[in-house]
């Protein structure tokens, strides 16, 4: 494509008159220049041959612009919805991995409240309210328990209370069980019916 040699100018003109020239610039989406070109080549009577070289010249010029800021536009666009679909895998998987926490965090409160209610259902280590009139207070008694019960009122396992016992003295371990055990019970193995037995103090 061609360039036309362009020479510059100093004109004068009247303010209104500019202002004019760059409102109507704006609304065809051209530049002041061009206008005044146009208007010349009208004034001056210029062969429609050297005018439409010169329009065809300035047509190129434009679509080469617009085609530029296009593939711009274009390029821009394409790296946004690059950028917002990492920030957004990368956004989902914090969302994952808070979630997962919070799972476990209920899996182990979930845990802990099974226990106390195991704790609660086969003796626990609560103490019974004491009631303001102590006349009305019941004496709450404890019944036998079975190895794995007993195990989980000391905080043990059923494996590990038996090996105790089965190491300990007989008073032994009842000293050994009452100091584990949330009210200060000392508990006693009774072969016969296989559980062991609170020493009431």
């Amino acid at each position: 494509m061609s360039k036309v040699e362009r020479e510059s100018i100093n004109f004068k003109l009247p303010k209104p008159l500019v202002n004019a020239l760059r409102a109507k610039a704006r609304e065809m989406e051209t530049t002041a220049t061009d206008l005044v070109i146009q208007g010349l080549d009208y004034v001056l009577n210029l062969t429609p041959e050297q005018t439409g070289k010169r329009i065809e010249n300035h047509l190129e010029s434009r679509l080469h612009q617009i085609e530029t800021e296009l593939q711009k536009l274009t390029t821009n666009i394409e790296a946004r919805t690059e950028r917002s679909v990492e920030s957004k895998a990368g956004q989902d998987s914090k969302r994952l991995s808070n979630l997962e926490q919070n799972l476990e965090t209920l899996a182990r409160r979930l845990d802990i409240l099974e226990r106390a209610l195991l704790a609660g259902k086969y003796g626990g280590s609560q103490k019974p309210r004491r009631s303001s009139y102590p006349y009305q207070q019941q004496e709450v008694t404890i019944q036998p328990f079975p190895a794995q019960n007993l195990a989980q009122r000391l905080g043990l396992t059923a494996s590990s209370l038996s090996a105790e016992r089965e190491k300990l003295t007989a008073q032994e371990f009842i000293s050994w069980t009452r100091n584990r055990d949330p009210r200060g019970i000392g508990w006693e193995y009774h072969p016969e019916d296989d559980l062991y037995h609170p020493l009431q103090q």
